[in-house]
């Protein structure tokens, strides 16, 4: 059985872990596969992985009662996609959906919270590696606004 070592390590996500921490959590790897229109999860399910976006597009989307669903962002190749396994109650905050047929490496966020329990030194670098993608994804997030506030206040 081949394991998901060499595709874990060359990820962005996990460049600056060691070859024995990537050992240790490739155990909790799964090659996964979404066609596009499919949803990899949806609001308010459990939350039990996250992904890094191998090849195509994912959709992170808001559901807004008048309006149904809205692109928050676009997830593609490289990226990683969910922390919500990392904080309780462990519920997606957000829907996700394949834009194109996506190929993934899935992470079960159950198996890496008990390899964290035994080994702090590696959950303190997942989630100061998760905490990285947060504020870029809020900094993201507050330029879109402002972008948003400037188009409505100038009448556009």
């Amino acid at each position: 059985m081949q394991t998901l070592e060499p595709l874990i390590i060359e990820q962005p996500f996990f460049k600056s872990l060691s070859p024995q921490d990537v050992q240790f959590i490739a155990g909790c790897a799964a090659n996964v596969h979404f066609n596009a229109g499919t949803y990899l999860f949806r609001e308010g399910e459990a939350a039990s992985y996250f992904y890094i976006i191998r090849h195509g597009k994912v959709a992170l989307e808001a559901f807004a009662d008048q309006r149904g669903p809205i692109t928050v962002e676009t997830i593609e190749a490289g990226e990683v996609l969910g922390w919500s396994w990392l904080f309780p109650p462990y519920r997606w905050h957000f829907s996700a959906r394949a834009i194109e047929d996506v190929r993934a490496i899935a992470m079960d966020g159950v198996c890496l919270r008990n390899k964290c329990e035994k080994d702090h030194d590696l959950g303190y670098k997942l989630v100061m590696l998760a905490s990285n993608i947060m504020m870029q994804r809020l900094q993201a997030t507050r330029l879109q606004l402002l972008d948003v506030y400037n188009v409505h206040k100038r009448g556009g």
